[in-house]
């Protein structure tokens, strides 16, 4: 059996997509037809929202559900008269919320996403720069650095350095670890003043394999046997130098960061 749901929002529509695949994945077995509905913030847009979700439920037989993160409650009004089943992310915690503070919600729309704090979200843009310049041992401007990805290529260090900039303006480095690192088995002298900002990444072969067939198909940098190599020396390596890491073939970008923020104590909020 399949179900439609709508992740509706008046912003982008981040949290609700968020939490509501959070909640779905409870129910193992089931297939979702997913929809993002973002910036639905005046009554024209929540009544073709509407109008979207009723047409689908007359088209499937089967009542849609929608996750909602509108605050003005006329907009979640509109869009209820689709007959979807609301399921309000705010609506548990406004209540307690007002009693607690002596205060109303301000039902402003747009807030959760948007440039509430300039000085948060410049870091974030200047921390985004900062491993973009400094991808695959480009820039070796280390000292800047909060913290510096170690690894084989391909380990999912780009990725992780780009989603902890973006999100919580973290100045992440990556350097990959070449075949001449691994020969010598010695930590590159540009790392070694920088050792305690050290992290390294770790995959399985054959899921590097994969991967790397995908970038350079039939090349020896994509066979087995190289990934076996090159992640076995880079075992011994982080394991003589003292070097933390984290095999990521199982684990998501968003699983990745909170173990590296949790190793070096980085406590940071999105926004």
């Amino acid at each position: 059996m399949q179900r439609t749901v709508f992740f509706i929002s008046d912003s982008t529509g981040i949290t609700a997509e968020t939490i509501g695949n959070s909640i779905l994945a409870q129910f193992e077995g089931m297939e979702f037809d997913k929809h993002r509905l973002p910036f639905v913030d005046d009554a024209k847009k929540a009544e073709a929202a509407a109008l979207r979700i009723k047409t689908r439920y007359a088209q499937t037989g089967d009542r849609p559900i929608v996750v909602n993160t509108m605050a003005d409650r006329a907009l979640c009004d509109i869009v209820a008269t689709s007959g979807a089943l609301m399921l309000d992310v705010f609506a548990p915690f406004i209540g307690p919320l007002e009693e607690e503070l002596g205060a109303k919600r301000s039902g402003a729309v747009n807030r959760s996403h948007g440039l509430v704090d300039f000085d948060k979200y410049e870091a974030r843009i200047n921390a985004t720069n900062y491993a973009l310049s400094h991808d695959d041992g480009i820039d070796v401007d280390y000292a800047q650095a909060d913290l510096i990805l170690v690894g084989v290529s391909r380990s999912g260090k780009t990725p992780t350095c780009l989603y902890m900039a973006l999100h919580y303006g973290v100045s992440a480095a990556n350097y990959p670890l070449t075949d001449d690192d691994l020969d010598k088995l010695e930590l590159p002298v540009r790392l070694r003043p920088y050792k305690d900002r050290l992290f390294g990444l770790t995959i399985d072969p054959l899921r590097l394999a994969q991967i790397r067939e995908q970038r350079r198909a039939n090349s020896r940098y994509a066979t087995i046997e190289q990934c076996r190599w090159e992640l076995a020396q880079a075992d011994k390596l982080m394991r003589r130098e003292g070097i933390p890491n984290l095999n990521t073939t199982h684990v998501s970008i968003e699983e990745i960061a909170s173990k590296i923020f949790e190793r070096f104590g980085i406590e940071r909020t999105m926004f």
